[in-house]
């Protein structure tokens, strides 16, 4: 009679980072249960519609030995309904899904946060830490430091583990926003004005990610059942430098100028992109000790990472 796998939900799973981390899980030994909103038949996908205070998550929680909290509202365009949205998915969602989870007896539950908790930048700084008083900035990363302070109570009544994974700019094969934005400017040879930046700022390759959240569900901490983490590279390096080993791993050659950051930022605000200004411009570096001393470190380089994403494959 062969040993039962351990059961780990993932939600999300059809996200860009899901599709990475569901796969990884399995080649772990872990029986994957998926949670996706829209079906695409395989035999261990579990449909829940819609994240929310009232969603009901017996079915998909039946059995499950750790749960891995991808979902969340990122973009919403309605700013009149934005508020109650991120309210309703990623803070009440995220607790019932936790005080569910708890519940029915799940040991460990991971929750992937954002470094937005800490604000856009650091700029003249020490590194963000996790000991730092959050200053979170937006819509979406007021509702995660919202939820993460919600599971840090709900810890405390509780005997399930819990680990916060606040990430930098998730990079890799499928991934969307700033990142898709500067592999096509960069493979359309498209002139980008960020040669006079001189920033400094964290990225995190999605496998880097993925193999973080496997060292958690195979090293909790028996000494404490809610922890927060900074994950990042190795490196955290420039804007422009970033832009260059993209292209390196792209083979083609960037098409970097320099402008002034107070005339870019200005330009920027002007056609309503200031969110771009934060993530690009701005230095945002992290402080990653307290991940390394748990024994894990980052599976691929920078240059491995980028060319993986750009390849569309996975290690």
């Amino acid at each position: 009679m062969s040993e039962r796998k351990p059961v780990v939900l993932v939600t999300g799973a059809s996200g860009f980072v899901g599709r990475h981390v569901a796969p990884a899980l399995s080649r772990e030994g872990w029986s994957v249960r998926r949670a996706v909103r829209n079906p695409e038949g395989l035999d261990d996908e579990v449909v829940i519609e819609s994240i929310g205070p009232d969603t009901d998550w017996s079915a998909a929680l039946e059995g499950v030995d750790a749960v891995i909290h991808l979902a969340a509202r990122v973009h919403h365009k309605h700013e009149e309904h934005a508020v109650q949205l991120y309210r309703n998915v990623n803070i009440a969602g995220t607790l019932h899904l936790a005080r569910c989870a708890a519940t029915t007896g799940v040991r460990q539950f991971i929750f992937v946060s954002t470094v937005l908790v800490h604000g856009r930048s650091n700029e003249g700084r020490a590194p963000f830490s996790e000991d730092d008083i959050l200053t979170p900035r937006g819509l979406y990363g007021m509702s995660k430091a919202a939820a993460e302070a919600g599971l840090r109570t709900l810890a405390r009544d509780s005997d399930m583990s819990i680990s916060v994974i606040r990430p930098p700019l998730v990079y890799g094969a499928g991934a969307r926003g700033n990142f898709a934005l500067l592999t096509r400017a960069v493979n359309l040879g498209l002139p980008l004005p960020f040669g006079a930046i001189r920033n400094h700022r964290a990225f995190l390759a999605v496998q880097n990610l993925s193999s973080f959240i496997l060292r958690r569900l195979a090293h909790p901490d028996p000494a404490s059942n809610f922890e927060v983490f900074l994950v990042a590279d190795r490196e955290q390096v420039s804007t422009p430098e970033f832009i260059e080993r993209l292209g390196l791993a792209s083979g083609k050659s960037p098409r970097l100028f320099g402008m002034p950051p107070e005339l870019l930022g200005s330009l920027l605000s002007v056609i309503g992109r200031q969110d771009t200004y934060d993530s690009l411009i701005g230095s945002l570096e992290l402080n990653v000790s307290k991940a390394i001393a748990t024994g894990w470190q980052p599976q691929v380089t920078l240059e491995e990472g980028l060319r993986l994403a750009l390849s569309a494959q996975d290690p």
